[in-house]
């Protein structure tokens, strides 16, 4: 019942952190592997969410470092088809192709705590749990990462001009 709950956040988190479907699905595999050896220390029932994420961001880490050794990074993705005109699918293909490079140059950890904030939508004191870091760390984190992407973005976007 837990896994049927909660698997299609982790897995969608997990994708999010190794941009690789069959991926996903492994680190998903291995989190409620993790989870289910570990579930009597679990003591608040109503947390099970933020600490499985936060086993879900151990594995994919993990395999994050894994695929560094073997090969060099790849940045994929899909493009969403939001309108029917050429020069519309142009333009998605492009603002999510920055987009996606940005998240690929945040550090692991913080894209992590940026996705539990907004795909996952935790709160700060859940992403904190998750993470073992202070609330503030969290904030601080957060606040980098969005900085870092603006800026990434807004480079992006005096080049083009």
């Amino acid at each position: 019942m837990l896994f049927e709950r909660h698997a299609p956040a982790v897995r969608r988190f997990a994708g999010n952190l190794v941009r690789d479907p069959h991926d996903a699905g492994d680190v998903t595999q291995e989190t409620f592997a993790r989870a289910h050896g570990r579930l009597a220390r679990l003591n608040d029932d109503a947390r099970f969410r933020s600490w499985v994420l936060g086993i879900a961001r151990i594995v994919a880490l993990d395999l994050i470092g894994e695929r560094r050794r073997e090969q060099p990074p790849a940045v994929t993705g899909q493009v969403v088809e939001l309108d029917a005109t050429p020069e519309a699918a142009l333009l998605d293909g492009e603002a999510e192709k920055v987009l996606f490079e940005e998240m690929e140059r945040l550090s692991a950890d913080r894209r992590a705590v940026l996705l539990l904030r907004l795909d996952q939508e935790l709160g700060y004191g859940e992403i904190a749990e998750s993470m073992g870091w202070t609330l503030q760390k969290v904030k601080n984190e957060i606040h980098r990462a969005r900085r870092q992407m603006r800026d990434g973005i807004l480079r992006y976007l005096r080049r083009t001009r």
